[in-house]
């Protein structure tokens, strides 16, 4: 038990960044870090020692988001149609702590699937490879979205740029 509380205060904070920056909802990600280390305490005999723990980690949290955009993007099919979740506005991300940094304004304002991968990808350090195994996307669509994500990145810098000046 002991271990397990040191594991979980030295990866808990990178695990929520992880989280936030995928969900865009500081609530969500808390919540999120809870499940991942529910499913790590589950899971831990699973951890065959190849890679890093923090490796395997990352896996389950990846997983574990995945899931739960996943389940969040069926339940609004079934309630809203006429809802898209690329387009959603979510103002949470502001009332974060840090918040006024334009970069993770940018990121937070992205589609969900453009940003989970820029995340994954430009964030993290991900292989388009990996995230296509993560997320159960074809590669190419990955580097599409990617593609979609810097440029749409670079457009809402400039405009913050512009309105600044």
């Amino acid at each position: 038990m002991e271990a397990f509380e040191q594991l979980y205060r030295e990866h808990a904070g990178r695990v929520f960044g992880l989280c936030l920056r995928m969900t865009r909802d500081r609530r969500e990600a808390e919540e999120l870090v809870q499940d991942v280390f529910v499913k790590v305490w589950e899971k831990l005999g699973s951890f065959r020692g190849t890679s890093a723990f923090s490796t395997w980690l990352h896996r389950v949290t990846v997983n574990t988001v995945i899931e739960k955009l996943r389940a969040q993007a069926r339940w609004r099919a079934r309630h809203d149609p006429s809802a898209d979740p690329d387009t959603a506005a979510d103002s949470a991300f502001a009332n974060l702590a840090g918040a006024d940094i334009d970069l993770e304004r940018a990121i937070a304002r992205l589609p969900v699937q453009a940003r989970m991968v820029f995340v994954l990808h430009d964030v993290e350090g991900n292989k388009h490879r990996e995230i296509a195994d993560m997320t159960g996307l074809a590669i190419g669509t990955c580097k599409a979205h990617l593609h979609r994500a810097r440029q749409l990145l670079r457009e809402i810098l400039s405009d913050r740029m512009e309105v600044t000046q």
